[in-house]
C-alpha cells in the first residue's frame, strides 16, 4: 500500500482464508473447524489459511503444466518454453483461482474436483500475462525477466540466426495460446460433474471476452488522448475488474447451484472489489517500488499510461500544473528526476488520495453488501478478508 495516502481504519483486518478442510481440534478444544471460522483468530488462522489454499492450487498447475509439457512440448525446440512456464506458474498470488473456490464454498461442501477446476484460471491467468508483457513490452514480471525476454536469451544462447528478441516476443505469444488451451482444458477434466461445468460456462466466456476487449482498449490508451476518468474506469472494470474477481466468484457460485439472487449480489460484491484491486494497482504503478511491485519502477508513467490516478491528475491539476503534466506527456523520455516530478505534481492535485478514498469506498460497499448475501457464514468472512488482502498489498 502506499503509504503517503490515509485510508479509512479496517477493524481486524487480516489476509484470506482458503478453502481446504482444517485439521480436526483436539478433544475437548474450542472448535476451530473450518466450518467456524469466525469465532477463530483471523490474526493467526487466516494468512496460514490461505496460504495452504495457494500451496494446493499452485501444486494442482504445476502437476498439470509438467504432465503436459512432457507429452506436447517435447522437441528439444520447446521443452525450454515449457520449463520456463513450469517456473512462471509456480508463483503467483493465486487471486482469481481463490476466489473461484469460495464462490464454489458459497454453496457446496470443500472439494479437490472444485480445486482443480479453480487451479485452472492459473493457466488462465499466465496466457494474460505473457502475452501482455509482449504487448506492453515489459522486461519484469514477478521481480524476474519476462517470459519473452527469457526466452530470446536462451534463442541468443543458442547463436541462432535471426533477431533473438523477435524470436522471444513470438515464442512467447504462441506459449501464452497454449496456457489457454490448456486453461479450459485443466477446467474440463477438473472432475467437476459435467451439469456443473455447464453452468459456468457463459461466465468463463463473458470474462475471456472482457479480458480480451479490455486488453485492446488498454492498448489504445494514452495518456496523450487524456480520456475521462469514467472512460478510464470502464476500461479498469472490464479488463481487470470483472476479471480478477466478479467472473470468477460467479463461476464458482454457479458451478455450485448457487441461487439467482445470491449470484447477483455475489457479482456486486464483485465488482466493487475488483475496482478497488485495479485501482490499487494504479496507485502501485506509480508509486510502487520495483522491489516490491515485481515490475519497473514508475511503469505507468514511463509507458504513458491512462491511469485512473494519472487521468484524475489531469483533471484535478490548476492551469499551471495541467500545463506541466501535459508536457511530461508529450516528453520523449522521462528520467528518475521527471519521474520524481510527476509523483510530486500527482499527489499535489489530490489525486493519489481521491484514488485511495475510492478504493476504501468500494471495500466498504462491498462489505455492506456481504452482510445481505445468503451464504454460509465461513464463505462470508472469507469474502471480507480476501476483500482487504486484494487491497491491503504492494504488490
Amino acid at each position: 500500500m502506499c503509504a503517503r495516502f490515509s485510508r479509512q481504519p479496517v477493524v481486524g483486518h487480516a489476509e484470506l482464508p482458503p478453502t481446504a478442510q482444517l485439521p480436526a481440534p483436539p478433544a475437548g478444544a474450542p472448535d476451530r473447524s473450518v466450518t467456524s471460522i469466525h469465532h477463530r483468530s483471523p490474526a493467526i488462522d487466516s494468512v496460514a489459511w490461505r496460504s495452504e489454499l495457494r500451496r494446493a492450487v499452485l501444486a494442482a498447475v504445476a502437476e498439470f503444466v509438467a504432465t503436459r509439457s512432457a507429452s506436447q512440448l517435447d522437441e528439444s525446440s520447446s521443452a525450454a518454453a515449457g520449463e520456463i512456464l513450469l517456473a512462471f506458474v509456480s508463483s503467483g498470488k493465486c487471486l482469481r483461482s481463490t476466489f473461484m473456490y469460495l464462490g464454489w464454498l458459497c454453496g457446496a461442501e470443500p472439494s479437490a474436483a472444485a480445486l482443480s477446476a479453480a487451479a485452472s484460471l492459473e493457466l488462465l491467468h499466465a496466457f494474460a500475462l505473457v502475452q501482455d508483457d509482449v504487448m506492453d513490452r515489459s522486461a519484469q514480471r514477478r521481480g524476474r525477466p519476462a517470459v519473452h525476454v527469457q526466452l530470446a536469451e536462451w534463442y541468443r544462447h543458442r547463436g541462432m540466426s535471426g533477431s533473438a528478441d523477435r524470436f522471444g516476443e513470438s515464442a512467447a505469444i504462441l506459449l501464452g495460446d497454449v496456457c489457454l488451451i490448456w486453461a479450459e482444458q485443466m477446467l474440463r477434466e477438473s472432475g467437476v460433474a459435467p451439469r456443473r461445468l455447464q453452468q459456468l460456462w457463459p461466465r468463463y466466456d463473458a470474462m475471456r471476452i472482457e479480458l480480451a476487449v479490455g486488453q485492446f482498449a488498454d492498448l489504445a490508451n494514452d495518456i496523450r488522448d487524456l480520456p475521462p476518468l469514467r472512460t478510464v474506469l470502464d476500461i479498469a472494470r472490464r479488463k481487470s475488474g470483472n476479471y480478477t474477481v466478479r467472473r470468477p466468484l460467479e463461476m464458482g457460485a454457479a458451478m455450485a447451484d448457487c441461487d439467482d439472487r445470491a449470484l447477483a449480489q455475489l457479482g456486486l460484491y464483485g465488482s466493487d472489489v475488483g475496482e478497488a484491486f485495479q485501482l490499487r494497482d494504479d496507485l502501485l504503478g506509480v508509486f510502487g517500488p520495483s522491489a516490491t511491485t515485481g515490475k519497473p519502477n514508475g511503469g505507468d508513467l514511463v509507458e504513458r499510461k491512462a491511469t485512473s490516478v494519472v487521468v484524475a491528475a489531469h483533471e484535478m491539476a490548476d492551469p499551471p500544473a495541467r500545463r506541466e503534466l501535459a508536457a511530461f506527456a508529450r516528453a520523449d523520455e522521462l528520467d528518475g528526476a521527471a519521474l520524481d516530478r510527476l509523483r510530486t505534481l500527482i499527489i499535489a492535485t489530490g489525486a493519489a488520495q481521491r484514488i485511495e478514498d475510492m478504493i476504501w469506498r468500494r471495500i466498504e460497499r462491498a462489505r455492506k453488501i456481504l452482510d445481505h448475501i445468503a451464504i454460509d457464514d465461513t464463505a462470508r468472512a472469507a469474502l471480507g478478508h480476501l476483500a482487504d488482502a486484494c487491497v491491503e498489498r504492494s504488490t
